[in-house]
This record gives C-alpha cells, sequence and structure tokens, in this order.
C-alpha cells in the first residue's frame, strides 16, 4: 500500500549535552527506540541499547561510530523482570520505549498475550524506574521518560491489552514525577500516534482482517481516521520530542503527556 507523502527525516535541533550521563532505551534494536538511542548518543550519553533482538543492536552499534557518546547493547528480554531492574542500576536517563501489538476483539483475545503485553510494558517499565531511581535520587537528578502512545489517552477497539498498559503507563508516569520532584527527577510520557515503524506496519494486516477491508483502506480509514494531519509521524520526530524533554529548558515539565498526535487528542 502507498502511505501519504512525508516529509523526510527531522534534523536535530534541540541543543543537549549529555556527555557524562548513561541512558538506558528499551525497544532500542529499531523503530522509536532505534532513533532514541542514535539522538541521545549524538548528544554525548553513554546509551545502554536494551533489546531481545540480538541482531538488530548489532546493527545499531555499528552506526555509533563518530557519535559524542556511545552505544552499548544489552540482549535481554524484558519479561525477566529482575533482570530489567539490574540493568537500570546507575542510569541516568532512562526511556521505556519497548512494547508489542496484537489486533483481536476481546473475546478473541489470547489470555497469555494479554499477560505479556502488560509484563513487557507496564511491569517492565515499573521495574526500570525502581532500578534507575536510588543513583537519580543520590545525585539529584534524572529524566525518564515513558513512550507512550495516543492510546494512552484515548482507546480503539480491538487494542485492549495495548490499551490498558499504556493507560497504566500514563499513571506510573505521574506517580513516578510525583514521587521524583523532591530528588531533581522529572517523568514525562511521550505519546505519539502512528509512527512509521515496524509495529505500525504489522497492524494492517490485522486491522483488515478485523474490519474485513483491504490493506489499502487501513491506513487513511482506520490508522489516520481521527487524525488531523494525514500522515504517520517519523521516529525522528519523536526523538526530538524525548531530547527536548530532557533538555535544561524543559526541567519544570513534569507529570504530563507531550502528545505528538497530529490533532487525534483534539476532537
Amino acid at each position: 500500500m502507498t502511505a501519504p507523502t512525508t516529509p523526510g527525516p527531522v534534523p536535530p535541533s534541540i541543543e543537549l549535552d549529555l556527555g557524562g550521563r548513561t541512558a538506558l532505551v528499551t525497544g532500542a534494536a529499531g523503530g522509536i527506540g532505534r532513533a532514541c538511542a542514535l539522538r541521545l548518543a549524538a548528544a554525548g550519553a553513554k546509551v545502554r541499547a536494551v533489546d531481545r533482538d540480538a541482531e538488530g543492536l548489532e546493527a545499531l552499534a555499528g552506526q555509533g561510530a563518530g557519535l559524542a557518546g556511545s552505544l552499548e547493547p544489552l540482549v535481554l528480554d524484558l519479561t525477566d523482570l529482575e533482570a530489567a531492574e539490574q540493568a537500570a542500576t546507575g542510569t541516568d536517563l532512562l526511556v521505556n520505549n519497548a512494547g508489542l501489538q496484537l489486533v483481536r476483539p476481546i473475546e478473541e483475545f489470547p489470555p497469555e498475550v494479554f499477560h505479556t503485553v502488560l509484563t513487557v510494558m507496564l511491569e517492565a517499565p515499573f521495574r526500570l524506574i525502581r532500578g534507575s531511581l536510588p543513583h537519580m535520587y543520590g545525585q539529584g537528578w534524572g529524566r525518564i521518560v515513558n513512550i507512550s502512545s495516543v492510546h494512552g489517552l484515548r482507546a480503539s477497539a480491538y487494542k485492549s491489552a495495548y490499551v490498558a498498559a499504556k493507560h497504566g503507563l500514563e499513571g506510573l508516569s505521574k506517580t513516578a514525577a510525583l514521587e521524583g520532584a523532591p530528588h531533581g527527577v522529572t517523568s514525562n510520557c511521550v505519546s505519539p500516534g502512528y509512527v512509521r515503524t515496524p509495529l505500525v506496519e504489522r497492524q494492517i494486516a490485522d486491522q483488515a482482517a478485523a474490519h474485513g477491508i483491504p490493506e489499502e483502506r487501513v491506513l487513511t480509514e482506520v490508522l489516520l481516521k481521527d487524525s488531523a494531519l494525514k500522515r504517520l509521524i517519523e521516529p525522528d520526530e519523536v526523538a526530538e520530542a524525548v531530547a527536548y524533554l530532557c533538555a535544561p529548558q524543559a526541567s519544570f515539565i513534569t507529570g504530563t503527556s507531550l502528545a505528538l498526535d497530529g490533532g487525534w487528542t483534539a476532537h
């Protein structure tokens, strides 16, 4: 199918110096996570790039040459919650991004998949935040950025697990903001609409089956139906929003959700 015309990748524009900082980005082998890992490394951070996709992480590491910071691949399945919490030790900046999706009616949704989605997308972020906070509190500075979704603000049919996880992540982020404020730690969500990632591309066939329409109609009639801007957002655009929330100019922003939804929630 042919997507609406889109602009090219947005070049880095936020002035950001993360030299000496350690960042952890989950789901870093592709899509939004990859863009965030590269953006933070370009700003000088030592980035722990976490994913279960070893080949994807190897490809990412190959792109780190010449960046001000570094990319350190860490192959990890986030359903191993103890390992996830340990991986966050010593983190100055945490980006909870990893996610998965299945599109099914509730009565047909496999309970084991619902459990896995909630584990990876809500319980693992809790454990990662829990593992990172002692270091952040100890130094009086930290940044938690949770990659939520417009589905953390609005619901859609056939996405019970994903919507539940993202709504929970929004609440977890706000709680971390309230607790972290006295310690110099901010916590926010970035909540994009549909991003040009493999996760979204895989949804097209599922949505076509769920709605009984051809795949070429899914983008405009389903995915972008409620968006005023009829295009997918690029991963680099999301990464730039993450960079902004790490910048000194954003130090008073906490406990909120930055919607990059093309006007979806303006309805």
